[in-house]
């Protein structure tokens, strides 16, 4: 009986020690547990400076890039991953005095030096501000264009994320993204899984071009009418995505 009770003890004892093991960490953020997990790995954030400027422009690819999403004088565009602001420099100038750019990144340190630029360049019509990896952190319809260039396929929590760019836009306003057809790990997005992925949150592609300029593709889409509740969202599933196929998961190809 003694026996039994200390076997029993010590059981006691290794469930209390169990009970008291802190729960296993949810490394998603507070934002984004309520928005379903994107089945697909993610890029590593590598330096904010995707190449050189010169090289860039010399190919063309920002005039490419603002002429196909029809960037105007007196445009407000937000540009979304920013880093130290290639694209927030040209986007100023073709949006003039009376347009505005608002740079925004999650990196402090390329948001610093970004400031350095604009202040030197005195670009009056450029504002900066930080994001967080699940919200952007836009005003609400206050953009004719969201960009998003060669830095979607970091972004962790693209449910949570598209679902609060959606409200940012103005009436006939366009997110426009840039990217490369390639896994989600070697910093590319296949064009139909990126397509699903704003489709599921409440955007419809609006037009799909293959560049060389751009380094890869070019797509723009549009908001629809309403955007779902979070718990209504379907994931897109990367098997599915890739038995779909890439060009016939778009449409205006």
């Amino acid at each position: 009986m003694a026996r039994a009770s200390a076997r029993t003890m010590v059981a006691l004892a290794l469930i209390a020690v169990a009970s008291c093991k802190p729960p296993a960490q949810d490394a998603r953020t507070d934002g984004a547990r309520e928005f379903p997990k994107a089945d697909r790995p993610v890029s590593t954030v590598v330096s904010s400076q995707f190449s050189n400027e010169t090289d860039r422009d010399r190919q063309g690819e920002a005039e490419t890039v603002m002429d196909l999403a029809g960037i105007k004088p007196g445009m407000s565009v937000a540009d979304i991953g920013a880093g130290e602001g290639y694209y927030t420099v040209r986007l100023a100038e073709r949006v003039g005095d009376d347009g505005r750019v608002l740079a925004q990144d999650i990196d402090g340190d390329a948001l610093r030096r970004l400031g350095a630029r604009v202040e030197k360049d005195r670009l009056d019509n450029v504002s900066i501000k930080p994001g967080a990896p699940d919200d952007p952190r836009l005003p609400e319809r206050s953009f004719d264009r969201v960009f998003m260039v060669h830095m979607y396929h970091e972004v962790e929590e693209p449910y949570a994320f598209l679902w609060r760019i959606w409200p940012s836009l103005k009436p006939g306003g366009r997110v426009v993204v840039v990217d490369v057809d390639r896994s989600t790990d070697k910093h590319g997005i296949p064009p139909a899984l990126l397509t699903c992925e704003l489709e599921a949150v409440g955007f419809r592609l609006d037009e799909f071009h293959r560049k060389p300029e751009v380094t890869g593709y070019y797509a723009q889409f549009i908001a629809m009418p309403k955007r779902p509740d979070p718990h209504m969202i379907r994931p897109c599933r990367l098997k599915a995505a890739k038995g779909a196929g890439t060009e016939s998961a778009l449409k205006g190809n």
